[in-house]
């Protein structure tokens, strides 16, 4: 018998809504993707609450592009779950990620 294994299509990388990615990305010093009922998403955002910095949050669940959209941040940082947080342009990780980071506090240093 064979196996079935399932994958997403492919995301498109010089698309429309790829490049609404890469712009938001880009736009603000801090981007989280995130759903809104994922408690890593939630773990990820507290951190930035607690410093006082602002960030961008584009929330998938609520969005009828949000699957592409993690079909894009899969090409474009390895994985598609949530959350992607993104400093300065560089996508730095998840939820575990920054909270290690916000207590180690290399997250203070990298938003100075």
């Amino acid at each position: 018998m064979g196996s079935f294994v399932s994958r997403t299509p492919a995301a498109n990388m010089s698309g429309p809504l790829a490049d609404f990615v890469k712009g938001a990305i880009a736009k603000d010093k801090v981007v989280i993707f995130s759903k809104t009922y994922c408690p890593y998403c939630t773990m990820a955002k507290e951190p930035f609450k607690k410093l006082n910095q602002p960030f961008a949050c584009y929330e998938l669940d609520q969005r009828n592009d949000g699957d592409e959209i993690q079909s894009i941040l899969g090409d474009l940082t390895g994985g598609r779950t949530v959350p992607r947080v993104f400093i300065n342009g560089n996508f730095v990780g998840g939820g575990t990620d920054i909270k290690k980071m916000y207590s180690d506090g290399r997250l203070e240093k990298l938003l100075a």
